[in-house]
């Protein structure tokens, strides 16, 4: 049975482009999956906690010598891992916040980069490759080529390479300008918004064709 891991991490709520185009993708997948199940996982409103000293070497000390801080956060990061074992496609919703990824997903990432369940610790080869993960990225001002920002999206460019040890390889869409409904001085962009957005929303629709469809 066809399994869907829906992760947003958006904080704005009901305004968040990202979790409108999280949404519309996994209605798109229920829709060519009828009978597939769903995993949701909100990192906005329940982030995972950061590693830290008295955690993170969890990640670097056999598990029979952890110590209560580091057992509770390997077991957490097993069960993230388990998460994303489970879908065969994964959805995350990508905000850009200060020209970088929400601070929400670099913790995502870092409990994923686990050896032994996400990664062969002695020939480096990722273990959760075999699976779709589609990327909806929002962004709030326009980073494209000859852009005045251009270059300042350190969000889509990082977020292969922090995965890049597990074998995830992420398929980007993105819809930018969104702050410009809401910016007085961003007025003049809101057509280019509106046909950014559009062209997400198309690109969501063709990610999966309903069965129904197919036959």
């Amino acid at each position: 049975m066809a399994h869907l891991l829906h992760i947003d991490s958006s904080i704005t709520g009901e305004r968040s482009v990202s979790r409108r185009l999280t949404a519309r993708a996994a209605a798109a997948w229920r829709a060519a999956h009828p009978d597939g199940t769903v995993t949701y996982r909100d990192l906005g409103q329940n982030p995972l906690p950061h590693l830290n000293t008295a955690s993170g070497l969890a990640r670097m000390v056999p598990p029979d010598q952890h110590t209560p801080e580091q057992q509770a956060s390997w077991q957490l990061t097993q069960e993230v891992v388990a998460e994303v074992k489970q879908a065969d496609t994964v959805l995350l919703g990508l905000p850009l916040y200060n020209y970088g990824a929400p601070s929400s997903v670099k913790s995502w990432v870092d409990h994923l980069i686990a050896p032994g369940i996400a990664y062969d610790p002695v020939t480096n080869a990722g273990l959760l490759g075999d699976r779709q993960f589609v990327v909806l990225v929002s962004r709030g001002g326009g980073y494209g080529p000859g852009t005045p920002r251009e270059g300042w999206d350190h969000a889509e460019p990082w977020l292969p390479h922090g995965l890049s040890l597990t074998g995830l390889d992420p398929r980007f869409i993105c819809a930018e300008l969104t702050l410009a409904p809401v910016n007085p001085a961003m007025a003049e962009l809101i057509p280019l918004f509106e046909q950014s957005l559009a062209a997400a929303e198309r690109a969501v629709d063709e990610l999966w064709v309903p069965a129904s469809a197919a036959a």
